[in-house]
């Protein structure tokens, strides 16, 4: 009997950071966590800082492989938000505010600061866009750049590299700068067959990265799970408390992570009317602060509004379109945390020794009466793009919306809106499945995973309101698996990612 072979998966997520030790089986078998700083310098500016996450990563990552033999562990996989890391040319931090504060040098994937610069970008309807559902996003990539360019020249100057979050983590790891596919074609324009598009960047006025060959935003891709480099570095590997030279992978972003960790389910035995479907009538919806919903298909479909199609960029072969809300968790958080019965609520659930959304959920079930809990909500209604609607609409100036309010601001009122912001959360998901199967996709099944998926109701309304049978994965942290299968596939223990 050999010794168990380990993968270690790390998921740098917008508010923590996360590490798992996983086995050959894919069983998660310790797992720790870790906040991240956010500074939010005024509205709809997130910025967070390289090396805080970083020693949030290595903090998590010794942590879970105390007591291990060193020997046994044999590679290691990241994901993280499609956040910008701006770098210098010696790779120190560089601002990406105007206090000049390098050390806050990433801009958060949910800053909207480069609306302007989207919508010039958008207006140009260059070819690269038919491939992000017709607009680009004010949350990708160039935008950011552009705005960077035109706000921040002392910075710009400087730059040495710009880096997606799930890259700079594998360079921190090897010390090579090799992007990921997933990475550089779902938030860049990158294109599995043609690379990168230099009239693209000439047209929206971003040609310096041409005239460096692609220095600064990567021209040398890999397949996610493919090795990085010669592995881990000797500093990397004192840093993380893992031995040098095993296996780093080339990283996914952390929705893709979740997609990997959880659309490949066995579901056999288990009576599922999904049992003998395909992959692709699968959608796997990676619900926390946001939520993105990932679907595969063997042929490119183009879906209005929906991100995609991308080649390769999450199952290697398949083309995904990534539908998205800019904001879930983060909203159900605020609907509640802002609501006057907030204090109320923390001590009675604190005295009942339950989380607030627990005794929210138990809280609804009082009061229901003989009908299902989902009629509380007859007359109150939320319309949920506080933060613009991702998919479909790809409107970032759309904002939220309560109707049905009335003088009552007790617990009971609390309760309800809760549920109504839940709610309006499914009809959007609703929403973007059917516009993914009217542009061809036939989906049958949610997959759901992330820190949403363990509140039940969020998970009942879900299947309530899409009328569609929603599966969960024994093993809850999906998102952490598939970071540990991009470990695990890049150690050479297994064929492929598949």
């Amino acid at each position: 009997q050999s010794a168990v072979q380990y993968y270690v998966g790390v998921d740098v997520g917008s508010a923590s950071v996360r590490a798992a030790l996983v086995d050959a089986f894919g069983t998660v078998v310790a797992h720790a966590q870790q906040p991240i700083q956010v500074w939010e310098p005024r509205p709809d500016h997130y910025e967070q800082s390289s090396a805080d996450i970083w020693a949030a990563c290595c903090s998590v990552t010794k942590e879970v492989v105390r007591g291990v033999d060193a020997s046994q562990i044999r590679g290691l996989g990241f994901d993280a938000t499609c956040s910008l890391v701006v770098v210098d040319k010696q790779f120190q931090p560089l601002a990406v505010n105007s206090e000049g504060q390098n050390h806050r040098n990433v801009i958060m994937w949910m800053d909207h600061r480069a609306v302007s610069q989207v919508q010039r970008i958008n207006a140009t309807q260059h070819r690269v866009l038919s491939y992000v559902g017709g607009a680009m996003s004010v949350e990708m990539q160039p935008p950011k750049l552009l705005w960077i360019k035109e706000n921040l020249p002392e910075s710009w100057e400087k730059v040495g590299y710009f880096f997606d979050l799930p890259d700079f983590l594998s360079w921190k790891a090897t010390g090579v700068t090799a992007r990921s596919l997933c990475t550089v074609v779902c938030k860049w324009t990158y294109t599995s067959d043609k690379g990168w598009d230099d009239s693209f960047w000439k047209m929206i006025g971003l040609e310096d990265l041409v005239k460096d060959k692609y220095e600064k935003i990567g021209n040398h891709v890999l397949s996610p799970g493919e090795a990085v480099g010669k592995g881990l570095t000797p500093e990397a590997a004192r840093d993380l408390g893992l031995p040098e030279g095993i296996a780093v992978a080339a990283s996914l972003i952390d929705a893709h992570a979740g997609g990997l960790g959880v659309i490949g389910a066995d579901v056999k035995g288990h009576n599922l009317p999904c049992e003998n479907q395909p992959i692709t009538s699968r959608v796997a919806m990676i619900c926390g602060t946001s939520s993105c919903h990932m679907g595969v298909s063997e042929t490119p479909i183009f879906v209005p509004g929906v991100w995609g199609p991308y080649f390769s960029a999450m199952v290697p072969g398949l083309w995904l379109n990534e539908g998205g809300q800019s904001a879930t968790g983060k909203l159900i958080d605020h609907v509640v945390r802002g609501h006057v019965a907030f204090p109320e609520l923390e001590a009675k659930a604190a005295a009942s020794a339950h989380s607030i959304y627990t005794y929210l959920n138990s809280h609804l079930d009082l009061i229901k009466k003989s009908l299902p809990v989902g009629f509380l909500t007859v007359d109150l209604h939320v319309w949920p793009d506080f933060h613009g609607n991702r998919s479909p609409l790809t409107d970032l100036t759309l904002k939220g919306m309560v109707v049905g309010l009335t003088l009552s601001q007790g617990l009971d009122e609390l309760a309800l809106i809760y549920l109504a912001t839940i709610q309006a959360i499914a009809l959007g998901t609703r929403h973007i499945l059917e516009v993914m199967q009217a542009a061809g996709h036939d989906i049958t099944t949610l997959f759901l995973c992330g820190g949403l998926s363990k509140n039940p109701l969020f998970v009942q309304m879900h299947a309530d309101i899409t009328g569609k049978p929603v599966v969960l994965s024994k093993e809850v942290e999906s998102v952490l698996v598939g970071a540990a299968i991009l470990g695990a596939c890049a150690s050479g223990d297994f064929a492929s990612i598949q």
